[in-house]
């Protein structure tokens, strides 16, 4: 009797994880419907889904910030998220199919050639992550994340900040885009 108790019980603790898992997985109904146009699997289309979902979301955010603690730059802020995208849709078109698969090379060539320097120990870990990220460091990646906290903290000085960043790190990144364009 207590081996078929247990054995219900481990049995429903193997199972229980499975079923919550399902749940997380299951499709949400506010993305898009049409899929993306690349040649990937099911799981990889939802993938797109979910990041142009939370582009969306996180431009709306941003716009609603620049309301909030910079409303003197609403345009510049609007021009340069049109600019973005339109840039970004360029980019991503069949016509420069070519020049991404050519910068996608010489990126993977250069990781190639600091992943060989990491692993004969002429870079630490911290140079290789410097290097790969194009001198940026990681710093780069938690502004949207310190603006968010600074809003959440009504720490207006500090988002005022970060927002003015945050549009000249835009701007820059337009720039590179513009220049990869034109190769």
């Amino acid at each position: 009797m207590k081996l078929k108790l247990f054995s219900l019980s481990l049995g429903l603790l193997l199972t229980f994880p499975g079923i919550v898992g399902a749940h997380e997985h299951a499709p949400v109904e506010h993305m898009e419907k049409t899929p993306c146009d690349c040649a990937e699997g099911k799981q990889h289309h939802q993938m797109h889904r979910d990041w142009q979902a939370h582009m969306q979301e996180r431009e709306q955010k941003l716009l609603a910030w620049v309301d909030q603690f910079t409303p003197n730059k609403k345009a510049e802020w609007t021009k340069v998220l049109d600019e973005r995208k339109t840039l970004h849709k360029q980019w991503m078109s069949p016509e420069n199919a070519k020049k991404r698969e050519q910068w996608k090379n010489e990126k993977m060539a250069k990781m190639q050639e600091l992943k060989k320097q990491l692993d004969e120990g002429k870079i630490t870990k911290e140079e290789f992550i410097k290097q790969a990220h194009g001198g940026k460091g990681m710093g780069h990646w938690k502004m949207y994340h310190d603006l968010s906290l600074a809003v959440e903290k009504k720490d207006n000085k500090q988002a005022t900040l970060l927002l003015n960043q945050l549009l000249q790190q835009t701007k820059e990144h337009n720039q590179k885009l513009k220049e990869l364009l034109k190769k």
